[in-house]
Order: structure tokens, then C-alpha cells, then sequence
């Protein structure tokens, strides 16, 4: 579907530029009914290319979003993950803090 709406973009581009070229050629050689067809047909041109470009933005940004949103869950299940860690960190720096504490309790005293 790109694909197809890039080659009308071309097609336009390439009908609104031949059109003007050939308005500039028509004043040159002095035809003003000649140029103004032109002119017309460059204005229909570049009305064909603003609505293929207006037409095909919001599909752009649509193919952008779904990633977007896949990384921003992602972020925030490493988030959560990272959370995870630093609390399976702690209780294991708890659990340590309590057997150091319950081996100096069963020592004997000099």
C-alpha cells in the first residue's frame, strides 16, 4: 500500500513540474491561452499532491505508534523487573544481617 501511494506522489510531482516547465515555455513564447492551461493544470497538481500527502500522514503515524507503545511496556516491565531485583536485594541483605546477628547470640562469652 506504500508503495503504491509513493508512486502517485511521484506521478503528481512529476505532472505539476512538466506542467509548470511547460507554463514557463508557453510565456516565453508569448501564448498566454497556452500558459494559462499550464498554470491551471500545475495548481490541480499541486492540490493532487497535498491531498495524497494529507492522506497518507495519519497512516505513517499509525505504523509509528504500535512501536512506540511496545516500548514503553517494555520499559516498564524492566522497571518492574529492576523493582524485583532490588527487593529480592534487600531481603537477602536482611536474611544475612539476621544470621550474623544469631551466630554472635550463640557464641560463648570470654
Amino acid at each position: 500500500m506504500v508503495r503504491r501511494v509513493t508512486l502517485w506522489k511521484v506521478a503528481a510531482a512529476l505532472f505539476t513540474l512538466g506542467n509548470l516547465a511547460g507554463a514557463l515555455y508557453a510565456a516565453v513564447l508569448r501564448e498566454p491561452e497556452h500558459a494559462g492551461v499550464h498554470v491551471v493544470l500545475t495548481l490541480l497538481g499541486a492540490y493532487w499532491m497535498w491531498r495524497l500527502a494529507a492522506r497518507t500522514a495519519p497512516q505513517e503515524m499509525r505504523s509509528v505508534s504500535p512501536a512506540d507503545e511496545r516500548i514503553e511496556q517494555l520499559q516498564q516491565s524492566v522497571d518492574a523487573v529492576a523493582l524485583e531485583v532490588e527487593r529480592v536485594g534487600e531481603a537477602q541483605r536482611f536474611s544475612d544481617k539476621l544470621q550474623k546477628e544469631r551466630a554472635e547470640q550463640r557464641r560463648p562469652g570470654p
